[in-house]
């Protein structure tokens, strides 16, 4: 009897021994960094999430274990020919981060090596399409087509490309030296057309100050013909309406004044009157008693 209980006893906890066991295989608690991928058979069954998943124990099983934080490939250097035959050497970056590891498990093996070498054949035909001096002055424009065409390269491995970066650009000893003698020449091109416009704009100033001098005099001698012209009609106008006799007049008139300012200076001077000036003060006086 005591055997049968025993032996009873023994089942029972065999049983509780199988049962938290399958309990323990079938709980699989994922890290939020991870993607697991189950296989049954050796097929794909599942991807499990972060959070607690359950699988069927002896039947399924974890296969991969695969990190979805974003990763960074070793900085790469490849040789390139630009469009213009200059030899280049490209330091290279690229950050990735899987999405769907089914893919990148099944269909790729080294996945960082795969990146890597399609992101060298890409470089290289980037820049195959552009002269050197493009290649420095339009490098982001560079960044963005090596990017997307590296993403599409990849898509089929669940892949997404984050971000590519070019490091830099490097140039052998002979075509550095060149390239400072083309911008010593390029400077002093600017330079020397830099001062052909100083001197064309002091000759521009001076020609606009020497044509305002003569504009300026040629107005004034209009004004003073304008004047001079408006004064004479001013004479003829008189002359028409007053009269000769007028104009006489004024003429003797002048003749008086002037021998009076003469005769009324200080010491014992001579003073010699013209011929006429006794028929000036006669003729004056009559047409002084004529308009009186």
């Amino acid at each position: 009897m005591l055997e049968d209980l025993i032996g009873g006893g023994g089942v029972i906890l065999a049983i509780a021994l199988f049962i938290i066991l399958c309990i323990y295989l079938g709980i699989r608690i994922v890290p939020q960094s991870e993607k697991h991928v189950v296989e049954r058979f050796g097929r794909l069954r599942s991807v499990l999430g972060p959070g607690i998943n359950l699988i069927v124990p002896f039947l399924d099983r974890v296969a991969h274990k695969v990190s979805v934080l974003e990763r960074q490939l070793p900085n790469a250097e490849q040789d390139a020919i630009t469009k213009d035959n200059v030899l280049v050497k490209i330091d290279t970056s690229v950050f990735y981060r899987i999405l769907e590891p089914e893919k990148t498990v099944y269909r790729i093996r080294d996945v960082d090596g795969a990146i890597a070498t399609t992101v060298a054949g890409i470089v290289r035909a980037e820049m195959g399409k552009m002269d050197l001096d493009e290649v420095q002055s339009n490098r982001a424009a560079l960044i963005g087509q090596i990017k997307n065409q590296v993403e599409s390269a990849v898509d089929d491995w669940g892949i997404e490309v984050t971000r590519a970066e070019i490091l830099d650009v490097n140039l052998d000893q002979a075509t550095r030296d060149a390239m400072l003698q083309q911008l010593n020449a390029e400077r002093e091109r600017r330079a020397a057309v830099t001062r052909a416009e100083g001197q064309r704009r002091a000759v521009e100033l001076q020609s606009d100050a020497e044509l305002y001098a003569a504009r300026q005099e040629a107005e004034a001698r209009r004004v003073t013909a304008d004047a001079e012209a408006y004064a004479t009609g001013v004479v003829a106008e008189a002359i028409a309406k007053g009269g000769l006799e007028a104009v006489q007049y004024n003429i003797a008139l002048e003749q008086v004044k002037g021998i009076s300012a003469m005769a009324a200076g200080q010491g014992n001077s001579t003073i010699i009157v013209p011929a006429d000036a006794a028929d000036a003060f006669g003729k004056a006086f009559q047409m002084l008693k004529g308009r009186v």
